[in-house]
């Protein structure tokens, strides 16, 4: 059978080659050699390939992927490229489609996803499943469109001599691995380029979507995907699980019994760089809370004991049953360094991270634009291709006159809730010291119960607007896009939950209310949120979804992979959230109640579990873009930790001890608040100092990069030449 093209890359056979090849199935399942006519690269060449029967040539059982013996034979997209044919075709991705889609429509997406990407193509190899007028399209990657997206991804990959440099399609050759797409790219980046060509389709002039019956018109240059799923033709896109990696890594990962370490290498291979990074941030920062919570312990039941045995002495017990004033300021001073040095380690560890996930290089990268950007057509002056240009002035000012302010009707919304809870509590408490019955006991918990729906309601609330008023700016890149999200969310987040607390600390100036209310957080809020995130979901797994996921081994493999299309992974930006809540607990106001660290360790060992089985077991597998670092969560981090020298100074000025001491030794208000203001600057200019001293990278790394950047300045000269 001669199969001839004039396109180099991939090539998908029609409708009516696919319904010849099922007619004349048997005939070709016995047949092991085929004699097959290319055109690759302007030459016509003619290779033998050996297929071993349809099922040997798909076949991934013996890799832990989805057992394809009936799914898998025939209709694979035939490759034109010598490099990038091979017995086996590894299923990377699946395309839901809607139930009622045409034929004729399905045969038109795959031969998009299937075609060059000089014509309009994503340049993927496309399976339609069992039945050609199914609902699923798997996809997949051949070598070559793997490596060029490497290249454009600036991924580094290890050079033969043992070297992590950036990799080169023209110097492919020299790569470790290069042959081997499993040994050489995980499982995470594999997919992750799928999905990114995916998104990548533009159409090439307008057009109407065949086997479409409403007014769907794809306009030039408008996103393939992204129209289609706004038609209700593609219903979802994720990627596939191997479950037997899967296992081994909830083996090694939740189900062991250390309570340390993590297989970071493993889920960075598995789960892709945003995932490892959260879990590496999350492992750094617990075992991190180790010498807070030590000295939390110190002060709370040593410390106390003998200024209180002291003061019983004396006849001079009070109320107050904190720390004492040196207690005080030890944990202050200690909350200012520890923020600063966990920050500023944890910065040379991502680096290494980075380093050895090949990542190192990213930032340098231009990035292309984003699948939800839109605009008028024209020459990007950048690139010098035809692409959607919006100015961004434009962005910036929806930033400044809608977005901004929006942002702080949501904040005075909050002042108004909280108003409003210390309105209700005063009549609660009130109407409690005139009736003194159970009824009026009950109501005491209302005004916390009204506001606790009304801040939660709100922050949903939040959570949508933010992001409609982000797609709104219209980003051009996906890096931007995510920043105004997490920083619009961020603001929100850090008024919501700490306006109460710095009301109480600052404006009240009520420490013992403070460290009650501090304390009634911790407890209370890290139960529900080991229960809203782990035990109702397990719940829910094991009752309620059982039914759906019990498959037998005679099931149709279409049915096996519509099995993993879970409830969507949720992202990390709850998880970081919850963090920086937790960070900023610690480093703003642990001095007025210094056990918030050992609540906080107890928590995140338990939260490391917890998330570790969510996304192993409770979710889809989510597509994860290579990243360098936390991004913007890592700014919100150094900027909490800035704000928690002033907090700390202030909250120990209006510690009761040390106004007490201040009384005792007759110094006057206005010295009392030059001395902090002076203490707080001299804090700050330490802060500033220490972490100016610490390099943001280690020395190999830093090496490293360097002579990346060197080798990569030589390429350039060279290529010049």
């Amino acid at each position: 059978m001669v199969f001839e093209s004039e396109i180099c890359g991939t090539v998908g056979p029609s409708a009516a080659t696919r319904l010849g090849q099922a007619q004349l199935g048997a005939r070709i399942q016995r047949q092991y050699t085929q004699r097959k006519s290319f055109v690759c690269c302007g030459h016509r060449i003619h290779a033998v390939v050996a297929l071993r029967g349809w099922d040997a040539m798909t076949s991934l059982a013996d890799k832990g992927s989805v057992p394809t013996q009936n799914l898998f034979q025939g209709s694979w997209t035939q490759v034109s490229c010598p490099c990038c044919m091979s017995d086996r075709v590894e299923p990377l991705v699946v395309i839901r489609l809607s139930d009622k889609v045409q034929p004729v429509t399905k045969s038109w997406l795959i031969s998009l996803i299937e075609g060059s990407q000089r014509h309009g193509g994503a340049a993927l190899l496309a399976h339609p499943g069992e039945d050609e007028c199914g609902d699923v399209i798997v996809v997949s990657a051949p070598r070559c469109t793997l490596l060029k997206a490497t290249e454009d991804l600036g991924l580094c990959k290890k050079y033969c001599n043992g070297d992590m440099v950036a990799f080169s399609y023209q110097d492919r050759s020299n790569f470790s691995n290069v042959d081997n797409m499993q040994e050489f790219l995980t499982l995470a980046e594999r997919q992750y380029i799928v999905k990114n060509e995916l998104d990548s389709l533009q159409a090439q002039k307008k057009q109407k979507i065949p086997g479409v019956t409403e007014a769907t018109v794809l306009e030039a240059w408008g996103n393939v995907c992204q129209k289609l799923a706004k038609a209700r033709v593609i219903k979802d896109i994720f990627p596939l699980h191997d479950q037997e990696k899967l296992k081994e890594l909830g083996k090694n990962w939740y189900s062991r019994k250390q309570i340390w370490g993590q297989p970071l290498d493993a889920i960075q291979s598995y789960f892709g760089d945003t995932v490892a990074f959260y879990f590496s941030f999350l492992d750094f920062y617990t075992w991190a809370l180790v010498p807070p919570a030590l000295l939390g312990l110190a002060l709370t039941f040593l410390v106390p004991g003998m200024v209180m045995k002291k003061q019983a002495e004396e006849g001079m017990m009070g109320d107050d049953d904190g720390p004492s004033v040196s207690g005080h300021m030890v944990q202050a001073v200690f909350s200012m360094l520890w923020s600063t040095l966990f920050m500023e380690f944890w910065k040379r560890r991502s680096s290494a991270l980075s380093h050895n996930w090949g990542t190192l290089q990213l930032a340098e990268r231009f990035a292309e634009p984003r699948p939800g950007f839109h605009g008028t057509l024209g020459i990007n002056p950048v690139t010098g291709r035809l692409e959607p240009l919006f100015p961004e002035w434009k962005s910036q000012l929806r930033v400044g006159l809608v977005s901004v302010p929006v942002v702080g009707l949501f904040m005075g919304l909050v002042v108004l809730g909280m108003t409003g809870f210390y309105y209700g509590e005063a009549l609660a408490q009130s109407f409690h010291q005139d009736s003194a019955s159970w009824f009026s006991r009950v109501l005491l918990y209302l005004p916390s119960i009204v506001h606790i729906v009304y801040t939660n309601m709100l922050g949903n609330m939040h959570s949508t607007v933010a992001l409609q008023l982000t797609e709104w700016e219209n980003h051009r890149e996906e890096s931007s896009f995510q920043n105004h999200h997490t920083t619009k969310v961020l603001m929100f987040t850090f008024f919501n939950n700490f306006a109460v607390l710095f009301h109480i600390a600052f404006y009240k100036q009520d420490i013992l209310l403070l460290r009650k209310r501090l304390a009634s957080l911790l407890i209370v809020t890290q139960l529900v949120n080991q229960c809203t995130e782990v035990l109702v979901p397990f719940i829910v797994d094991c009752f309620l979804k059982a039914t759906q996921r019990k498959q037998k081994e005679d099931d149709p493999e279409v049915d096996k992979l519509i099995a993993q299309s879970l409830p969507p992974f949720p992202g990390l930006f709850s998880e970081y959230i919850e963090l920086l809540v937790q960070f900023g607990y610690l480093s703003l106001f642990s001095c007025v109640y210094p056990l918030t660290a050992v609540f906080l360790l107890i928590n995140n060992v338990m939260e490391i579990r917890g998330d570790a089985y969510k996304i192993c077991k409770l979710f889809r597998k989510p597509f994860s873009a290579p990243v360098s670092n936390l991004g913007v969560w890592q700014t919100a981090f150094e900027v909490l930790g800035f704000v928690s020298v002033m907090s700390n100074c202030w909250l120990l000025l209006l510690s009761p001890r040390v106004q007490e001491f201040c009384l005792e030794g007759r110094i006057s208000s206005k010295n009392i608040l030059l001395f902090a203001i002076l203490v707080e600057h001299v804090l700050i200019l330490f802060k500033m100092v220490l972490a100016f001293m610490i390099p943001d990278e280690p020395d190999w790394v830093r090496i490293k990069r360097e002579q990346m950047e060197f080798q990569s300045m030589q390429a350039l000269g060279q290529r010049k030449l």
